[in-house]
């Protein structure tokens, strides 16, 4: 269930929240409680709203994912933050760690993924074929530990699964990711994919607005990789 202390950013338009391993961002057929409705009732309680609450979802991260999530507390924030992403002009962050190093340390990599529906998987190639979408995303090594590699990857675009397919792609699965090839589960059935930060200027007050999301709680490797990184 959505805790309070999981708001990173608050004011009038817009709210983050740092997302827990295996919670939905919005309701799917499963009918299993998600976190738009449950912020939408806290936000009810919390104000004191009698009538329904306004909370738009601005971009969705993967169940097995954790990290920032940006949502839309007015029609107008939302509208705004809508034609943002759709311009590129909303930067995401992530943190993966990887069962390997990448080769080279630092790049971008342009893949087409197609999505298969009936595995809920995306497919990787390394040049246009039929419907696949273009993927672009940049990454950068940022420190190891003895068996496990963080990398820091910038979405340049947004496919279906995009930084666990093309990660793979390059021989690097994301630990704990069993679907896209890493060698065993995580003991919470996540996977070690973080939304570490989001960037953009705010739709109403036109000012800079970063955020960035603590790792997971209670995970030893991600606080050891936190305080690596803190020291680059």
């Amino acid at each position: 269930m959505f805790a309070p202390q999981q708001i990173l950013y608050e004011d009038n338009h817009i709210l983050v929240v740092n997302k827990l391993a295996g919670d939905l961002v919005q309701p799917d057929p499963s009918g299993e409680s998600a976190l738009e409705n449950e912020i939408k009732e806290f936000l009810k309680q919390r104000d004191g709203k009698t009538g329904n609450v306004f909370l738009g979802v601005v971009h969705r991260i993967d169940r097995p994912v954790s990290g920032a999530v940006l949502f839309a507390k007015t029609s107008k924030a939302l509208v705004r933050l809508n034609e943002m992403l759709r311009r590129g002009e909303i930067s995401k962050r992530y943190w993966a760690v990887t069962e390997a190093t990448p080769s080279p340390e630092e790049g971008e990599l342009r893949h087409w993924l197609l999505r298969d529906g009936r595995t809920n998987r995306s497919h990787v190639y390394s040049s246009p074929k039929g419907d696949a979408r273009e993927a672009r995303l940049r990454y950068r090594t940022l420190c190891r530990s003895d068996r496990y590699t963080l990398v820091e990857v910038e979405l340049l675009t947004g496919r279906h699964h995009q930084i666990r397919a093309q990660l793979s792609r390059i021989g690097c699965p994301i630990k704990g990711d069993l679907k896209y090839g890493a060698k065993r589960s995580n003991p919470d059935g996540g996977i070690s994919l973080h939304s570490r930060s989001i960037e953009f200027i705010h739709p109403v007050k036109r000012e800079p607005v970063r955020v960035v999301a603590p790792v997971p709680a209670g995970d030893n490797l991600w606080k050891y990789f936190e305080q690596t990184a803190e020291k680059l």
